[in-house]
């Protein structure tokens, strides 16, 4: 693994999605269903513009998929009856972090860089957290968008050898966008967990 890779994880680690309480609880089963519901709407604007990031970076087919992948976050919606618009603040930033990142494509290498080298193991424990404690609420069709993701591992890769490609200017800019993203997504949470 290359030193900038190695710059981006230790930026990723400080914020850690799986060491959030809200992930925490949520593999524990003790999170409230009405609080994945309220998760599922204040996510939903983001993961519907994950694509813009990889048309950004030329990549159709996996801006496809991403749509895909939005398809199944609603299906992960309505299994909890969540239908209420994002209200946060915390999820607003998150939404105009991603988007602005998404706008140029040193920023988005080091936005989704953060987003998608977490998703195996986040996708994975929130997976075993629906189906030991909330599968009652989250059939099995709505958690098809944690199964995929759970296993898709390729991407990280693949977006760690065009990081190695940029120049220091640009590199540099990725590397402000991972943090910016790595801060937004645990700031979202945030949002979502603590209610007072």
């Amino acid at each position: 693994m290359s030193s900038r890779i190695d710059e981006l994880d230790a930026i990723v680690r400080q914020f850690d999605l799986n060491d959030h309480p809200f992930y925490t609880e949520w593999r524990a089963g003790t999170l409230p269903v009405a609080r994945l519901a309220e998760y599922a709407d204040e996510w939903a604007p983001f993961i519907g513009v994950v694509d813009q990031g990889w048309d950004r970076l030329g990549h159709a087919e996996y801006a496809s998929e991403e749509r895909e992948h939005d398809a199944l976050w609603q299906t992960f919606r309505s299994a909890l009856g969540a239908t209420s618009p994002m209200t946060r603040p915390q999820s607003k930033t998150l939404l105009a972090v991603g988007e602005n990142a998404f706008a140029a494509v040193p920023d988005a290498l080091g936005a989704l860089y953060s987003f998608e080298v977490q998703q195996p193991k986040t996708a994975s424990s929130k997976l075993a957290g629906l189906r030991e404690h909330y599968a009652g609420a989250v059939d099995e069709a709505a958690q098809q968008y944690f199964v995929e993701h759970a296993v898709e591992t390729d991407e990280p890769a693949m977006l760690a050898e065009m990081i190695d490609g940029l120049s220091d200017g640009e590199f540099a800019r990725a590397k402000t966008a991972c943090a910016l993203f790595s801060a937004a997504a645990w700031g979202a949470l945030d949002g979502v967990y603590y209610t007072d």
